[in-house]
């Protein structure tokens, strides 16, 4: 038979599985709130688990812990930072209460294992308390939003990270295809020559670009209420526990955090959050119109415009032999999909604070940290799986830019505009590329046409008088 022990809370007694490191606060919380079949993102556990570990610190070097006590609750957040114990974290990312529940569950885990480590038994809180001991001089409303902050950095870190490499094998791209000549489209219509080492270059500009604000995003976030308590105005803590557990955060980190000069603001209001999921946004808008940009010059393999091939990587039809579909363009397509709906929920949560906190927040943990996790996964595997592997179709892409009556464009300042609209008139007219015409006609020698119609002309700033 399965063992119980009892414990108590404000609303009375309820039974607990005897192993369970959780306690009855995350009880009622588990019944409360049967919402999703998400869990709490791993990140936030750790952090919050940091959080926890630097308020012990502090009380410990300020005597608030006895140092028996204090080291069994910096043991056990130490085991949930190095990833132990994240099991019994069961209650749902989204539920009432600004995020209590959360905060409560990593008390009574800490509290539980700290007992653990001191040889007692789960549930005996004579020995640490969830509340008096691993919660002292903290609230949820400023624990909860400071480790929120904290996890959102080290995956802004790893975001950077792979968006760099995604933008460096661009770069490589670009010089691959340096000197394939290919026609440029607006409107999906022909335009004028480019290189299609051209085209890729834009591409890796707009991820640096995405690089840079993601780096610069931390700035946003390293402003923390923590010593804030309820409100901000830090009361129920000690006015030197409040300036230590900063230096301790830091130090559990090796973040440069700071404690906000007005942290009234810093716990009731939520604009920084609004102001990194746009820049995650921004940054998801690029994604798309890279990938779907990626499908379309890949488009085919014989009646799309196949200019580059894509790395196949499953079979794509349960019902076409042979058919091969673009697949990690479409999964990126997705997630940058997902991602501007999270940024959508985030700008709602922040919007519907109230007064002195924002009772929401547990839905934005989780959109944020679902769309930081989802950009980091959808930029590894484009590099990985798709954009490493692109090739050039250059047979396509200069048959393309040769019998195209657009190349006739990069001729109007040799030829003018008239003569250049004849010769776009004979091209559609006969098949004939522009080349053949234009010698045909005498309107340029043979060695001035070919550098004119040349990857370097084509791509130059402007033209040589």
């Amino acid at each position: 038979m399965k063992k119980y022990r009892l414990e108590r809370d404000l609303l009375g007694e309820r039974e607990v599985p005897a192993e369970a490191y959780w306690g009855i606060h995350s009880l009622r919380a588990m019944e409360n709130f049967p919402l999703s079949p998400y869990r709490i993102h791993p990140r936030l556990i750790q952090a919050l688990a940091m959080v926890k570990k630097a308020c012990a610190r502090a009380n410990l070097e300020l005597g608030y812990l006895s140092e028996k006590i204090g080291k069994a609750i910096i043991s056990a957040c130490d085991e949930i930072i190095s990833g132990n114990l994240h099991q019994e974290i069961v209650v749902d990312p989204l539920q009432g209460g600004a995020g209590t529940s959360t905060n409560m569950n990593l008390n009574e885990v800490i509290a539980n294992r700290a007992i653990e480590l001191l040889g007692g038994q789960k549930g005996d809180y004579h020995l640490v308390h969830p509340l008096d001991h691993v919660n002292l001089h903290q609230s949820t409303n400023d624990v909860y939003p400071t480790a929120i902050k904290v996890a959102a950095i080290f995956l802004l870190r790893e975001l950077e990270e792979v968006i760099a490499k995604l933008q460096a094998t661009f770069q490589e791209k670009e010089k691959e295809f340096a000197r394939v000549v290919k026609i440029g489209r607006t409107q999906l219509q022909d335009a004028v020559p480019m290189t299609l080492g051209a085209e890729f270059s834009a591409y890796a500009e707009a991820l640096a670009r995405d690089r840079w604000r993601v780096f610069k995003c931390e700035e946003r976030l390293r402003v923390v209420n923590l010593g804030g308590t309820a409100i901000g105005t830090g009361l129920c803590a000690p006015r030197k526990y409040i300036f230590l557990v900063i230096e301790k955060l830091r130090e559990e980190t090796g973040l440069g955090l700071a404690r906000a000069e007005n942290m009234v603001d810093a716990t009731q209001n939520m604009d920084p959050f609004v102001e990194v999921s746009g820049i995650l946004k921004a940054h998801a808008v690029n994604l798309f119109k890279i990938a779907s940009d990626l499908r379309l010059l890949s488009s085919g393999p014989l009646a799309g415009l196949k200019e580059i091939k894509l790395p196949e990587v499953q079979a794509g039809s349960s019902i076409m032999p042979g058919k091969v579909n673009p697949v990690i363009c479409e999964a990126v397509n997705q997630v940058a999909i997902k991602v501007m709906a999270n940024d959508f929920i985030i700008t709602q949560v922040c919007q519907n604070g109230q007064l002195e906190l924002n009772a929401f927040l547990p839905l934005l943990a989780h959109a944020l940290l679902e769309s930081l996790t989802l950009l980091i996964n959808a930029d590894r595997i484009f590099r990985d799986k798709c954009v490493l592997e692109v090739k050039a179709n250059e047979g396509m892409c200069y048959y393309y830019a040769h019998h195209s009556w657009a190349t006739v464009t990069a001729l109007v300042p040799y030829i003018g505009y008239e003569a250049a609209t004849e010769v776009a008139k004979e091209v559609k007219e006969t098949g004939k590329s522009v080349r053949e015409i234009v010698l045909a006609k005498g309107l340029m020698d043979e060695e001035k046409l070919d550098w004119v119609l040349s990857p370097e002309a084509m791509t130059s700033l402007g033209y040589k008088d």
